[in-house]
């Protein structure tokens, strides 16, 4: 289920045999492992701590704007994503997907809690055509083709959630 990608970072593919996310459980199928430091839940005021805190960061602007222009991809986000919930802490939405800072999806709707629960990136060019994804909830769910994110591990080794690219048209990733 995981092969390696050109430039050599794993990505992570679902096979039919994969159980579909649960709903409200943030878990997904396919791994019976829990990673060592994933955070199992935030509270209001931890959210907004979070994304005061990401915002802070001149850097990460750049980032976004950086990675909109490599990939094509026209919304990228920073998110933080824990057992039960998903908060977008960073944006960048040129598609109009209508998600801003703070905004949050039900995390078990989300491709972000299978690449924090796994630890690897995922990678989806053209999802309606790609033979483990096109028949994937998430990417008919939120209309997108493309789809890109990895995980952001913080210096104690917990995964604070994932640095995320999507687009409603499929991307040469």
């Amino acid at each position: 289920r995981i092969r390696q990608t050109i430039k050599g970072s794993p990505q992570v593919k679902r096979n039919s045999n994969d159980q579909k996310a649960t709903p409200g459980s943030g878990k997904t199928g396919g791994s019976d492992e829990s990673p060592k430091y994933r955070s199992t839940s935030d509270n209001a005021d931890l959210r907004l701590d979070y994304v005061e805190t990401v915002q802070r960061l001149t850097e990460v602007p750049t980032l976004l704007n950086v990675i909109a222009q490599m990939t094509g991809m026209r919304f990228v986000v920073v998110a933080r994503v824990t057992d039960d919930s998903w908060t977008a802490v960073s944006v960048l939405d040129k598609m109009e997907f209508g998600l801003g800072v703070g905004g949050q999806l039900d995390v078990a709707t989300t491709l972000c809690s299978e690449v924090v629960d796994r630890r690897v990136p995922i990678v989806i060019e053209h999802a309606s055509e790609d033979a483990e994804y096109c028949g994937h909830p998430t990417p008919k769910k939120y209309g997108i083709e493309s789809y890109i994110a990895t995980p952001i591990v913080l210096k104690n080794g917990e995964v604070f959630g994932t640095l995320c690219a999507i687009d409603s048209r499929p991307a040469a990733l």
